[in-house]
């Protein structure tokens, strides 16, 4: 009785030690997978910062050619407020009434 009880522990303690490998490899590959997604998550959020700070770039360019385009608009406005009022110098120059 003894030994059977003997022989009946041992074979619980190898099957215990054959679970606690068993664990102890999902556990390994468990923590690799997380290991990966640290670096995945870690690339994403670089990919992440690199897209911020390029987006506030575009749109401080974007609020300069803005800028450049208004400022071309007033330009034009005024030029052809020039011209429509050359046109009508030119009119009254060229009309009879003006002549001696």
């Amino acid at each position: 009785g003894h030994e059977q009880l003997l022989k009946m522990m041992e074979e619980r303690m190898m099957d215990v030690e054959q679970k606690l490998r068993l664990v102890k490899r999902l556990l390994q590959d468990k923590v690799n997978q997380l290991k990966e997604q640290l670096s995945k998550n870690t690339k994403a959020d670089a990919m992440v910062k690199d897209l911020y700070v390029e987006n506030a770039q575009l749109l401080k360019a974007l609020e300069a050619t803005e800028q450049r385009q208004k400022t071309a608009e007033r330009k034009n406005y005024l030029l052809e407020e020039k011209i429509a009022n050359l046109n009508r110098i030119v009119r009254n120059l060229a009309s009879p009434s003006f002549s001696p």
